[in-house]
């Protein structure tokens, strides 16, 4: 069932992304220590963006579950694809997109620059 509800979200953001104009250049990238699940193109910019779905609030916003581990799998899986796309000189952003499925049509809350990192 998370599973399913996770693939849900995944679909809405896809959705929001493309009616936004970024350009799906993967879904789903995995690596040996981490899975991204989209990485769009908006503006000469890479995005790699984690999706969190949730029916409800009861174990708190979405984003709350990107902590600083997560975090690091997430950074450590995008420069694996910058190196292997040869994107050297890339501006990379993370964001996080949120996706409330409480009621009928999905809600998106999409968190730009959600994290950081020093090292791309």
């Amino acid at each position: 069932q998370r599973k399913s509800l996770g693939r849900r979200g995944e679909e809405a953001a896809l959705t929001y992304l493309k009616k936004n104009r970024y350009k799906i250049l993967t879904r789903n990238y995995q690596t040996r220590l981490s899975e991204i699940d989209i990485i769009a193109l908006k503006k000469k910019v890479i995005h790699i963006i984690e999706v969190k779905t949730r029916m409800t609030l009861s174990k708190g916003y979405p984003r709350e579950a990107v902590t600083r581990n997560k975090q690091r799998r997430i950074i450590q899986g995008a420069q694996l694809y910058l190196q292997q796309n040869q994107l050297h000189d890339t501006l990379v952003q993370f964001d996080v997109i949120e996706v409330f499925l409480e009621t009928g049509a999905p809600q998106i809350n999409m968190i730009s620059n959600a994290f950081e990192a020093d090292i791309i």
